[in-house]
């Protein structure tokens, strides 16, 4: 299949899952083009099967915010045409559905078919979805899209009974490549990088957003360190990371903590960590959490959202209520200092990410929904 995909090429989890999702359907052969703003940051350089199509938005004066959700219907349209495209499948519901919508009519004006399929990942629906402001729009782009997948059955339910979405909403889980996403002895040798013998590493990914509830995590290590010798590994940037800089140093525990940025490649800082802290106030899936359980690598998480879809509370991982981070550093405290429920509790991380959410069972179901949305359209 010849498939165009758009996405928010920043660095957050549907960007990930997209990019991601693109690879692999360009390693089974179909014939990928992403078209977006930017190239998105974990694509990397020329691979077989993939195109990067950039859309530029004209700046005019008169535009206080430049219009790219136009622009972006009129580059799918231009990008279909040239490569004959088979299916557009857009992440994220605004202003993709829509403007995926805007092309799928400016075709049909010319006799040309084009489906989409619009995958929802959670913040499009519980943040910018339900804003009054957006929801009729939100729901107007799910409704018309000739497709739709959730990440999780916790956000499909939202999407229904917040949103008032009608149609049929197929659960698609996030994935992981398992083969890459794994601790290797090169992995272990690396500790020594960031943690002196003895030391337990524990790590935090993500966009550094209010709803991470990055202060959190450093509550909670800071917690953990009193009880165990360890290091802290914060990967991603955002807002709240000159909060957090400034709340280590006043805890004393600045020369303890490495914030090491928007990385390409996380694989590396997973696989030699012991502990993931995971305290956002809503997460719709859990991405983070499942990269790091392919890598053995336990999550201490809130009970939230899709979470619960993922981790198993007490096999897997652990999973506390929002906010309650002496819980949370209980959980860690507790298993860091037990050699072998910590290796124990990694595998059966390890095993559940495996068996339920390995990218190759998971993009067969999408190259299976592909198909039913092309033959139902045609």
């Amino acid at each position: 299949m010849r498939i165009g995909i758009t996405c928010y090429p920043t660095y957050g989890g549907s960007g990930v899952v997209a990019t991601e999702l693109g690879i692999e359907l360009a390693q089974r052969g179909h014939e990928i083009h992403f078209i977006t703003y930017s190239q998105p940051f974990r694509l990397g350089g020329n691979q077989p099967n993939i195109s990067f199509h950039e859309v530029e938005v004209s700046r005019y004066a008169l535009f206080e915010h430049a219009p790219y959700d136009l622009a972006l219907a009129t580059r799918m349209a231009e990008v279909t045409e040239l490569y004959d495209l088979d299916i557009l499948h857009v992440h994220y519901a605004i202003p993709h559905s829509v403007s995926a919508l805007l092309a799928q009519q400016m075709l049909a004006e010319r006799g040309r078919k084009l489906p989409f399929v619009t995958t929802l990942h959670g913040t499009d629906i519980t943040l910018v979805g339900s804003d009054p402001s957006y929801k009729p729009i939100t729901r107007f782009g799910i409704e018309r899209s000739d497709g739709v997948t959730a990440i999780s059955d916790y956000l499909k339910e939202v999407t229904i009974s917040e949103i008032g979405v009608k149609n049929h909403i197929e659960v698609i889980s996030n994935f992981v490549n398992c083969d890459i996403y794994k601790r290797t002895e090169k992995d272990v040798a690396e500790r020594s990088n960031f943690a002196a013998p003895g030391e337990r590493i524990l790590v935090h990914l993500s966009n550094f957003r209010p709803v991470k509830r990055i202060m959190d995590v450093i509550e909670v290590f800071d917690r953990v360190r009193k009880e165990v010798p360890a290091r802290l590994l914060l990967i991603g940037d955002g807002p709240d990371r000159s909060k957090a800089e400034w709340l280590t140093v006043q805890k004393g525990i600045h020369d303890k903590v490495n914030f090491l940025g928007k990385l390409d490649r996380v694989i590396g800082k997973l696989a030699i960590s012991d502990v993931m802290l995971l305290p956002s106030e809503m997460e719709s899936f859990g991405l983070a959490a499942l990269e790091a359980m392919a890598c053995e690598v336990v999550p201490i998480a809130s009970n939230v959202g899709g979470l619960p879809e993922v981790i198993e509370h007490g096999v897997s991982g652990f999973l506390e209520p929002v906010g309650d981070v002496d819980a949370m550093a209980a959980d860690a405290i507790a298993l860091l200092k037990n050699e072998e429920a910590l290796r124990t509790m990694g595998a059966a991380a390890r095993k559940r990410a495996h068996s339920r959410f390995c990218a190759n069972d998971v993009v067969k179901k999408y190259e299976e929904f592909y198909r039913r949305t092309l033959a139902a359209s045609s």
